[in-house]
């Protein structure tokens, strides 16, 4: 059981974030926030999300994409940060797992996930 002062505050932390509804196997855009010196800007990161953890205030997102070369790579997003600025669900993916580690061996079109056909 969590305190309930604890679970108050991170309502109010979590009420003013808009996150889409999304889990593992759907391909996200997220807008990151980079700080470079003095300035900041917003820079797109599109991959697959491929688990999701925690709850409340702690949890976070693992987005998997495939850089140059063909070379995996991975970060691990806390959702409820400043320095994300929008998420956006772009594919809804048809997995069964809810953690999709299996996809860090795989390669080329066997990395692939069928789209969720809606009715």
């Amino acid at each position: 059981m969590r305190n309930k002062y604890i679970e108050n505050f991170e309502k109010a932390q979590t009420a003013e974030k808009n996150i889409p509804d999304f889990r593992a196997g759907d391909t996200v855009n997220l807008a990151v926030k980079i700080k470079e010196g003095d300035k900041t800007r917003v820079q797109n990161y599109e991959g697959v999300c491929i688990a999701k953890r925690g709850q409340g205030t702690g949890a976070t997102i693992t987005v998997r994409k495939i850089g140059a070369n063909g070379v995996g790579i991975e970060r691990i997003f806390p959702l409820f940060t400043d320095s994300i600025e929008e998420i956006k669900v772009i594919r809804r993916g048809r997995v069964r797992r809810a953690k999709l580690f299996y996809l860090r061996a795989l390669a080329g079109k066997k990395a692939r996930i069928k789209e969720l056909r809606r009715k």
